[in-house]
């Protein structure tokens, strides 16, 4: 999830999270709760919809397999978000893949029970909307940074981003709070993990960030901002 702008795609909105506990409990009535392995597959590419899976924990990686075997990670979901889509309702072919990063536990929500209930709730069908705009918005963002962005202002922004989103202020620093390893932040930038690696390394002497184990703090904000002008 890349964004020139941090007001393009604007804070994580879980799915559940505008409706009435009465809605929360019709939408998780038709729900089908699952516990995917890490490395185990939601569906792949090209397999056909049937609905949607809201993420109850862990994290989820969809990405783009083309046809050279090459794959291009769109965005990283955390619970709260659900994936699936963009036919909602389970119609048509998935048009990427999507994967547990790690253990993860999902409610998985059938299509036609789920049209069912948008149309009996204007709640859930508007909720179902934001969810859905807010991550064309993700998709939209990350096509225009790999186009016009060099690599390492993608890293950058990328580090910015994820501080606004998931970081922390503690003292002087920011912490952020979900760990990724240098070849998530490859897969993201649409890079390697060596050249990210040598690169973190190079922020790091300069004081801007400190990384440890996949537990990223940044240091120098300021100096992080300049770089992505």
């Amino acid at each position: 999830m890349l964004a020139g702008s941090d007001a393009l795609v604007g804070s994580l909105p879980g799915l559940l999270d505008p409706l009435c506990e009465t809605d929360r409990r019709r939408v998780l009535a038709i729900g089908r709760e699952e516990v995917l392995p890490a490395d185990k597959h939601v569906w792949r590419q090209g397999d056909l919809q049937n609905g949607i899976y809201l993420i109850e924990e862990g994290r989820i990686r969809s990405y783009y397999a083309a046809p050279s075997g090459r794959e291009v990670t769109l965005a990283y979901w955390f619970a709260g978000n659900f994936v699936g889509g963009p036919d909602l309702f389970g119609t048509g072919a998935h048009v990427w893949s999507s994967v547990a990063v790690e253990r993860s536990r999902v409610t998985f929500l059938p299509g036609p029970a789920l049209r069912a209930l948008a149309h009996q709730s204007a709640s859930i069908a508007v909720a179902l909307l934001d969810a859905l705009a807010f991550k064309a918005r993700c998709y939209s963002a990350m096509a225009q940074m790999l186009g016009t962005r060099s690599v390492t202002e993608r890293l950058h922004r990328l580090l910015v981003f994820l501080s606004n989103i998931y970081g922390s202020q503690q003292g002087r620093e920011i912490v952020i709070g979900i760990r990724f390893t240098h070849g998530d932040l490859a897969n993201l930038i649409g890079s390697t993990r060596q050249w990210v690696t040598v690169q973190l390394s190079r922020m790091q002497a300069r004081g801007v960030i400190r990384y440890y184990r996949g537990l990223i703090v940044i240091l120098n904000m300021r100096a992080l901002d300049l770089e992505v002008v």
